[in-house]
């Protein structure tokens, strides 16, 4: 697959019922047969930008059932994911800009972004490593925490663009010694597969020269009504987990790993989002609503199934597999309609949740929490699986 080229027509458009066979340039075989009253679109000259010197575009990956995911190598972010309803319409179920310069815009709250080189919440923006405190550039001002990397993390560079073919892409990064306060020169893969059984295969590699903490994660903000279409609070979620990490009024953990039983944060049976988020419940109070880290019940190395999230209206289901020990349930607290999506929506408060599967919040200054620090000669390794289906 390569870099989409619009040249006869700079915008793509939903309703090109008649074009299921055309060919549009490079990249654009087969298009399948979309709703006429589809008004979904991207425009690929909005991601042809020159930022820090480097050359950004958009991609798009497509499998034999017709479903597909775009790609650009800012901050590695999926801008769309076309998946079909009960009835076989495609529809994009993920929250995205028109344009490069919208995420890389001040405020973006990471929308379909890989974040690092730590994810999640350091508290204070520091740590010490084998006797060394390092310092790191805060972001989260309110709190005084570094927030997924930093005011420059991952989500905010260009990623140099490898191997591209149909269904896959990968994107790799070097993250220099001292990059945002973080020790140790960090050589970054990452793959997104599209497979034909409608899972999205998202496969990140790392080495390091030095001693340093590494915790990765993809931020794409789902909502199986569709992008622009509403809120999630009737989304059915399900997290296979027995515990949560409890957080401070500074949304750093307490250091507590705590039972989900007998409260709003069971989910081990599917449970609509809004049924409980309402509970004078403490923890939804300090993190206006959702905003955890749940501690999987891993049943064996590997992938394990970490969610699911279903929408009834549309009978949309996402089931979500992961090698890595948490996943940070967030449902868009903070989404305030500032931001603006890419049919024209402003995405309010509460318009679409995030499945961040990780490490735990804080760990490097956890000593109870499984270690997120990398030494040379290790190799990281992660995986995760998002698989659309409908029932």
């Amino acid at each position: 697959m390569k870099a989409i080229h619009f040249l006869l027509i700079p915008v793509l458009i939903l309703s090109l019922g008649s074009c299921k066979n055309s060919k549009f340039g490079r990249g654009l075989r087969g298009l399948p047969e979309y709703p006429p009253e589809a008004e979904w679109f991207l425009d690929a000259e909005g991601f042809r930008k020159t930022i820090d010197g480097k050359k950004t575009d958009l991609y798009r990956l497509s499998n034999e059932a017709g479903m597909e995911v775009y790609v650009t190598n800012f901050g590695a972010v999926i801008p769309a994911i076309l998946v079909p309803d009960k009835d076989g319409n495609l529809g994009d179920i993920a929250l995205g800009f028109n344009d490069v310069d919208s995420y890389a815009a001040e405020g973006d709250p990471y929308l379909g972004a890989v974040v690092g080189r730590y994810g999640n919440r350091i508290d204070g923006g520091k740590f010490e490593l084998e006797g060394t405190v390092y310092e790191l550039p805060v972001n989260e001002t309110g709190n005084q925490n570094q927030l997924h990397g930093g005011p420059k993390g991952f989500s905010e560079l260009v990623w140099e663009t490898g191997e591209v073919t149909d269904n896959s892409i990968t994107l790799s990064l070097v993250s220099p010694d001292g990059d945002m306060g973080y020790p140790g020169n960090l050589d970054l893969s990452l793959t997104y597969t599209l497979t034909d059984d409608n899972a999205l295969e998202v496969v990140y590699r790392a080495v390091t020269d030095a001693p340093t903490v590494v915790n990765l994660t993809q931020h794409t903000y789902f909502n199986l009504l569709g992008e622009g279409k509403g809120t999630i609070l009737d989304h059915e979620v399900m997290l296979n987990a027995n515990h949560y990490i409890p957080m401070n009024e500074r949304c750093i953990p307490t250091g507590e790993i705590a039972p989900v039983e007998g409260t709003p944060m069971d989910f081990n049976t599917p449970t609509k989002v809004g049924l409980r988020v309402n509970d004078d419940f403490e923890q939804l109070v300090l993190g206006k609503g959702y905003d955890h880290c749940w501690v999987l019940n891993a049943a064996e190395e590997g992938l394990n199934l970490a969610a699911t999230l279903y929408c009834e209206e549309t009978g949309r289901f996402l089931e979500v597999l992961t090698s890595e020990p948490g996943v940070q349930f967030y449902i868009g607290n903070f989404l305030d309609g500032s931001q603006t999506g890419k049919s024209g929506a402003s995405y309010e408060r509460r318009s679409g949740l995030c499945f961040e599967t990780q490490h735990f919040p804080d760990s490097p200054n956890q000593p109870n929490f499984p270690s997120t620090v990398l030494n040379p000669g290790e190799k990281y390794y992660q995986k995760t699986v998002f698989k659309f289906s409908v029932k």
